[in-house]
């Protein structure tokens, strides 16, 4: 049986691969520590799907739900892990047919507030992607 410093060493580690920094406490530590300890070291841990594959999946997930607070998250880290502006949007775009026009609508807004707060802390010209 694992043991449960272990699989919260692996969901610690997975969190910082994905996101890119260590998790934060927020108003329910008990939640954080399930979302470590669950789904960071025992879901995304799994084998079978890259951590790129899975982070596509999180990133559908969450724009499908409309939950903005973790799309802004998601994107933050498709980004983090590589994945271009390009390749977002476009998964946004195909959800438009899987989860309604309102939902890429909604995807694209945060994503593009996304970039722009990245692009204003970088010093980077949103000009240079036209």
């Amino acid at each position: 049986m694992d043991q449960p410093a272990a699989r919260r060493d692996r969901g610690e580690a997975m969190f910082q691969q994905v996101f890119g920094r260590e998790p934060r406490p927020g108003s329910y530590p008990e939640f954080l520590q399930l979302t470590v300890d669950h789904l960071f070291g025992e879901i995304w841990t799994r084998p079978h799907l890259s951590v790129e594959e899975r982070e596509l999946v999180a990133l559908s997930a969450v724009t499908l739900a409309r939950t903005d607070w973790e799309l802004r998250g998601h994107i933050g880290a498709a980004l983090h892990l590589g994945m271009s502006r390009e390749k977002i949007i476009e998964v946004i775009i195909q959800l438009a047919y899987y989860g309604g026009w309102p939902v890429a609508n909604n995807g694209l807004r945060v994503a593009q507030e996304v970039f722009a707060e990245l692009d204003a802390a970088t010093g980077r010209d949103t000009d240079d992607d036209r």
